[in-house]
Parts: C-alpha cells; structure tokens; sequence
C-alpha cells in the first residue's frame, strides 16, 4: 500500500509561524524528512517515534544531494508511510518543492502542498521592516543571491535598479558585496536605506542597517552569517521606528522546556508570547499502571475514604481513567474531599468539573502532608493516588501524624527520548539561555538525552529543592523559582533578565 508526501513548509524558524496544518500533519506523520533551516522550535516538537531524516544543506556542503533527496521521499511512500517534507520557509519560493514532486508523480505517489510563511516577507517584518508601504514602495521583488561555486552572479543589475519597489534577497549574504556593487553600478544611489536581518524570527535574531554603499563593510564588521535576508528600499529606513521584536521581554532568549509533553505547551506558549525562542523538550514522560490491582481495590472500597490527595496533574488523569476503565464515574466521588499540591493539580480536577478543598500556601509534599494534618478529623482516612516514585516526604510526614492513608501507585515516571539531533546538539554546543526543570528526575533524564554531561555554566529555573539541587550536581548554575506554578517561574525569569539588561547580548 502506498503512503503519501505531504510537502510543508515550516516558515522561517519561529515556531509560531508554522500553519495549524503544517503543525498538525508534522505531528501525525510516519517520517518527517527536514532542512537545517527549519525552526529548532519546530523540530523539538516532532513525535518521539517518527522516522527524522536530516537532509540539511549548508552553503557549499550538500551532504545529502537532491537527487537522494528525492530517492528518499519516493522509498518511504513506497513502505507505505504518511511522509512530511518538512522546508524552512515556503516550499514553492526557492526551495526546489517542484523538482521533489516530479520522481513522486513519476510514481504515481500521492502528495499535497502544504504553503509556508516566506521569509522573504516574515523575517523582514520580525525586522520591522514593512516591504510595501503607499509612499514609498507599491510592489517587492524577491531574488536569489545564490551564486554557484566558482562562478559569477547572473542579475539582471540594470533592470533591478530601475524598479520602483523593495528588493528581497534571499540566499545572498555572500555576495551581499557584489550585489550592492552591481545595484550601485546600474544606478542605485549610494544612500539608498538597506538592513540585513541573519537568522531572522529566533532568538538569535540580528540585524545590520546601513545607507546601500556602506551595507557589506558593516555586516562584515558585525559578523553576520546566514541565514539572512538582505532588503534594499526606502521601506528599510522604517525598522527605526517599527523595530518590535526586541522589545519583547525575553527577546533574545532560548529557552528549553522540560516537562512532559502532555503538558509542555502551556508554559511555552506563554514564554514564546514574551518573546522567547522555546525548545519542547521534555526529559520524562508518564505511563500508567493498568491493570492495577490496588486501585481495583481501593475504588471497591471507596466509601471508607474521607480524603483524597492529587500531588499531580497526570495522577488526576491516570485516576479518572482507572475509576471510568472499572465502571465508574464522577458520583463515586459524591462527599469526598479533594486536596492539590498546587494551582496545576487543582486546575486538572477543575477540568473534570471537581471542586479541591485544600490546596497548601507552599506547593510541595511537606506543605501538602503538614495542611492535611490539620484538615482531616479524627478517624478519617486519606486515599493518596500518586506516581510510584513519588517523593517520601509526604508519606513519612503523614506516617508520623498518625494519619491513616492508603498509597496508590497509579503512574511510572519514564526517561523520555531525545529530541531530534539538531535540538540536542544545539544545547551541547551552549545554545540554550536557560533549561527549566519542575522535579529532580526530569534534571537526570535531561543530562541523560545530552549523553550524561551538560555545557558548563548551563543557567536551570528550578522548582524546589530537591531539583535545585540535582541541577547543581549536574553543573548548572540554579535560580530556584519561590513557588512551583508556572506564573512563578515565569515571573522568576522576567527579574533574571532584568538584572542582565546591561549584557551586551
């Protein structure tokens, strides 16, 4: 049975710029076939178990050729895969989608196109840099720079300068100098507002502006590499004003996430909204106990309990599903009360329509088994559903209270498995800000996906302790965040910048 390629471009790195269909289609696909220029944000979301085959060129360094490219596109359709070939930026505006199309409808291989933001339009904007405006550019033009090796550039110079609109160039750092020259040399005015934008949309956002004479001596004095977009008009001089990007609070900032996949995107959502560039890359993942015997157990049992205590989100799920899996529902729970460690636990029983009676002023175990003590009347009893490997502290403090409690292991708490190669690599080369970290075991699978070493000087946001403290003997410098809630963390980040704002970064 054949499969089908579904051709997607990703946009120009900015993980939020993916279309939902792209997204989607990513998340759902047998093999993903990816460039270099596709977002690391993007890439840390691709599924655990997909096929991930990196094709990435570079300029000058094609590792993979395109006719492999192709070969490998047509092999895996063929074993009956749904196949995403994923591109940065649009796949139909240089990027060679028509030549990959050609061998699959050879074949009679199904496929789709599925359209990218351009970054011949996008990375200019992040730029804030309009590519049309009514008083001073009605139309844009977008030209490759690219020049094979050892050969000159073929532009029509004569006939670009004389346009009337903005001029993109993609693909043109390297000859940014005879680009320039051979715009002035047909008549291009020396003075003519030009910006060079390299790795336009990510954190490691930069840009160059500079009158169209003096453009290629100021991006070589800046070091500027690519990926870049060189825009030449009058809309160029309006990045001084428009220029957004950099006023976020976390622009500039690479940021990884490690919490579990299931509930990763919230916290990344709200640190890419502030502007940072996030990694998803969740060091652990949950997997539940069923059959489970004691659960069994304790719900044919349930009237003799008076509490229960959720110490996480995915321990309310795996517990509802276990009481729905026996034949049960909501009204097995009619007069209980509920306990959360935190504002996240609470919210996943809220979910479920559960109102929580209890949730402790600290967001830890202590904090929990200390409030329960003096919630819970004598000769009440506590049913405790948790991972396995839950933290003691809770159990032991409960024990010496004297309080009758019944432990359920519901959930194993697993090693997660490496993000792709890209994303990894990037984090041992110290291309990451910060990592931030909610339980001690999440630090160790981290190290664990790095190959069991960190970069030096890796700076981790930690929640507790106990965490800080596995981030500390992992080499990391620690902040620790003062409460175990997403807001507090991010707040936690927003006052360690603060303090930067004087790095030249």
């Amino acid at each position: 049975m054949k499969g089908k390629v579904y051709l997607v471009g990703a946009g120009p790195g900015d993980a939020g710029l993916i279309t939902e269909k792209g997204l989607r289609l990513m998340r759902e696909a047998d093999t993903v076939v990816y460039d270099r220029l596709v977002g690391l944000g993007i890439l840390s979301q691709l599924r655990p178990d997909c096929r991930r085959i990196d094709v990435g060129k570079t300029a000058g360094r094609h590792p993979v050729p395109q006719e492999e490219i192709n070969r490998i596109l047509l092999r895996e359709a063929e074993a009956g895969r749904l196949v995403v070939r994923l591109k940065g930026g649009d796949p139909f505006l240089f990027g060679r989608g028509g030549e990959e199309l050609e061998l699959l409808r050879q074949h009679g291989i199904p496929f789709e196109v599925v359209p990218g933001v351009a970054s011949a339009l996008a990375v200019p904007a992040y730029g804030g840099i309009p590519v049309t405006h009514r008083e001073l550019a009605s139309s844009v033009h977008i030209i490759t720079g690219h020049q094979k090796q050892d050969e000159p550039l073929r532009l029509d110079f004569p006939r670009l300068a004389g346009l009337a609109g903005t001029l993109v160039f993609l693909m043109g750092l390297a000859a940014l100098e005879e680009i320039a020259g051979g715009l002035m040399g047909a008549g291009l005015a020396p003075d003519t507002p030009a910006a060079v934008i390299a790795s336009g949309t990510t954190a490691c956002q930069r840009q160059v502006r500079a009158p169209l004479g003096q453009l290629a001596a100021r991006v070589r004095q800046a070091g500027l590499e690519s990926p870049a977009v060189i825009v030449i008009g009058g809309t160029a001089a309006l990045a001084e004003r428009f220029s957004w990007r950099e006023s976020l609070p976390l622009a500039g900032l690479r940021v990884a996430v490690t919490r579990p996949r299931t509930v990763c995107s919230r916290l990344a959502r709200r640190l890419e909204a502030l502007g940072a560039e996030v990694l998803q890359m969740p060091a652990i993942e949950t997997r539940p106990i069923w059959p489970n015997q004691r659960l069994e157990a304790a719900l044919a049992q349930l009237a003799q309990y008076q509490w229960l205590a959720f110490t996480s989100a995915a321990g309310v799920e795996a517990f509802l599903d276990g009481l729905w899996r026996l034949g049960g529902d909501l009204r097995a729970l009619a007069g209980k009360r509920l306990a959360a460690i935190g504002p996240g636990t609470a919210r996943a029983l809220k979910e479920r329509f559960l109102r929580v009676d209890l949730i402790p002023e600290e967001y830890d175990s202590l904090h929990l088994a200390q409030g329960l003590i003096q919630r819970m009347q004598p000769g009440e009893r506590l049913l405790l559903p948790r991972a396995s490997q839950g933290s003691p502290v809770l159990a032991e403090t409960l024990g010496r209270a004297g309080v009758a409690f019944e432990e359920i292991p519901l959930y194993e708490t697993l090693p997660a498995p490496a993000a792709p190669e890209p994303v990894t690599d990037c984090v041992r080369r110290g291309g990451i800000d910060w990592a931030l970290f909610a339980s001690a075991s999440s630090v160790r699978a981290f190290a664990g996906q790095l190959g069991g070493e960190t970069p030096a000087g890796l700076r981790a946001l930690c929640i507790g302790a106990q965490t800080a403290a596995a981030a500390e003997s992992a080499g990391m410098r620690v902040t620790v965040s003062p409460q175990a809630t997403i807001d507090s963390m991010i707040d936690t980040l927003l006052l360690e910048v603060k303090k930067k704002e004087g790095d030249p970064r």
